[in-house]
């Protein structure tokens, strides 16, 4: 709402404190001391959620809201966007959490379960083109009732013969990675992440830690716990996730193959490990081992669970235009030096995720739900 619509800010700083990188809205907070702000308080923060809820209350409750498309659209983006915020907040305590040495625990929650890992076999897909992404106005086709602006334009993609692991890489599986001296053989490595894991030590997952008597643990929202060998591995970068295939002999899959098999599951989300199940299961947030296969035709596990890193760098498909104004800085500003990722974790809400949709990080990026589904030609 801008200053025509009556709206009287809740407070003059909060449109510079809470800024994250809207250019054209003005100046931000910088980045580097954002995790030094103490104030506003929490009892602050909800007079400011209630402020503002009043304040859309009237707005949506005027006439005129009802056949307003314009401002549909933006309430359902923002409404997206604090979804995804509620994602990177639990990950965000996730990582705080883990820097204190002893080893907080965020929610309790029921033991986790280990079964046998499900045999990982290989679906084939066969050459062809194939349609991705999201129709926009003047294209035929019936989009979603929401879509971000870079799932769009639909275009067509030539895909050679491939076939994608039926599931997730486990904790088990990255652990050979390890004790096969994954982390000390270049010969895996891009040279970025090669570097990057020489200065920062890296040995193992983020969270992962090996005891006195050789057994891994991990950190999770539950607390320090023993890991789970048939859990997908998560919260490893698109670099380990790289070198972890090299070594299998195997290789990520593109976005778009990934999309071509979601779209061929015909199950939407509806089988997925999202936060809603886990919150009211009781269970952890973190990823499940998964249990038999009940349709061998389709990969399982495409939902929730972990991100899945894509061979894809995060780039504009074709036709691709950013919406004017600070809607236009959503997505199309970050196109650079980032890869895709699909499907969601079980830390992403159920209604937010879709076949077309494309999460992205800079490669080094490990404290997101991000894990593994390898692919070969």
């Amino acid at each position: 709402m801008g200053p025509t619509s009556g709206y009287d800010a809740f407070h003059p700083a909060f449109a510079y404190l809470f800024n994250s990188y809207y250019n054209s809205v003005g100046a931000q907070f910088p980045r580097p001391q954002r995790g030094l702000v103490s104030r506003p308080t929490v009892a602050e923060i909800w007079n400011y959620r209630q402020y503002v809820d009043d304040a859309m209350d009237a707005l949506l409750s005027a006439p005129e809201a009802c056949s307003d498309d314009g401002l549909s659209a933006v309430v359902a983006l923002r409404l997206q966007h604090e979804q995804q915020h509620q994602e990177l907040i639990l990950t965000d305590i996730k990582h705080a959490f883990s820097l204190n040495p002893l080893d907080p625990t965020y929610r309790e929650a029921a033991p986790r379960e280990s079964s046998a890992a499900a045999e990982l076999e290989w679906i084939g897909y066969e050459a062809g083109v194939y349609e991705i992404g999201v129709p926009t106005a003047s294209q035929p086709g019936s989009p979603p009732r929401f879509s971000f602006d870079n799932e769009s334009p639909r275009h067509r993609v030539f895909l050679e013969d491939r076939q994608l692991a039926s599931r997730l890489v486990t904790c088990g599986e990255y652990r050979q990675f390890i004790a096969d001296g994954g982390y000390q053989r270049p010969e895996f490595w891009l040279s970025a992440g090669w570097h990057l894991a020489q200065q920062q030590g890296w040995r193992a997952p983020l969270y992962w830690r090996q005891e006195a008597d050789g057994n891994w643990s991990e950190f999770t929202l539950a607390g320090r716990l023993p890991v789970v060998e048939n859990a997908p591995v998560c919260h490893v970068s698109y670099f380990e996730a790289d070198a972890f295939a090299r070594w299998a002999g195997k290789r990520l899959p593109t976005e778009f193959e990934w999309e071509a098999a979601a779209d061929a599951a015909h199950d939407a989300a509806s089988a997925g490990n999202f936060v809603d199940d886990v919150l009211a299961a009781g269970r952890s947030i973190h990823p499940t081992p998964l249990g038999e296969r009940t349709n061998r035709s389709s990969p399982a596990q495409l939902w929730g669970d972990v991100w899945e890193w894509t061979a894809s760098q995060y780039l504009p498909y074709p036709g691709y235009a950013p919406a004017s104004g600070a809607l236009g800085e959503y997505n199309g500003k970050f196109m650079c030096n980032q890869f895709v990722l699909r499907g969601g974790s079980c830390a992403t809400s159920r209604s937010h995720i879709r076949t077309t949709y494309r999460n992205f990080f800079p490669p080094e990026a490990r404290w997101q739900f991000s894990g593994i589904r390898l692919a070969q030609s």
